[in-house]
């Protein structure tokens, strides 16, 4: 099951500084960062059955659905499908094990998604699975 790890802010009279001290990155293997076009574009579907996910971001907002997928050769189209919102400004980041799909939107102009990722570049092309974005018939991302 996904779930969230609580960062915080430290403020004085420089500045500020948000962290997620409670990550533990031993795993991570690379990361990269995602601004879409538009607040119009859905990125999606894209599951992992293998790696695993961690997004947190780092300017605007998103809508992100998830759904756990059952069955890898065809998964059931009315599949529950989870709707969160990732915003900066509550500096948490969301853990999304493997066996799941994802897909998201941006809620604001410029919104940045930091995601890092547990395998490096060259297995995700054998862990890559995707499907059309009006697969899942359970998904609002709105």
């Amino acid at each position: 099951m996904f779930h969230f790890i609580q960062g915080g802010i430290a403020k004085d009279i420089r500045g500020q500084i948000r962290f997620v001290n409670d990550f533990d990155m031993k795993d991570v293997k690379r990361f990269y960062i995602i601004r879409n076009t538009d607040l119009e574009l859905i990125r999606g579907w894209r599951a992992h059955r293998i790696e695993q996910r961690w997004f947190y971001v780092l300017t605007g907002s998103f809508s992100l659905g998830l759904v756990e997928i059952d069955n890898w050769d065809k998964p059931n189209q009315e599949l529950e499908v989870q709707r969160i919102i990732l915003d900066s400004k509550e500096n948490k980041l969301l853990h999304v094990p493997s066996g799941y799909g994802t897909a998201f939107k941006a809620l604001e102009p410029n919104s940045e998604l930091l995601v890092f990722a547990d395998y490096h570049l060259d297995h995700a092309q054998l862990d890559d699975h995707t499907f059309n974005i009006d697969y899942f018939l359970n998904f609002n991302i709105d």
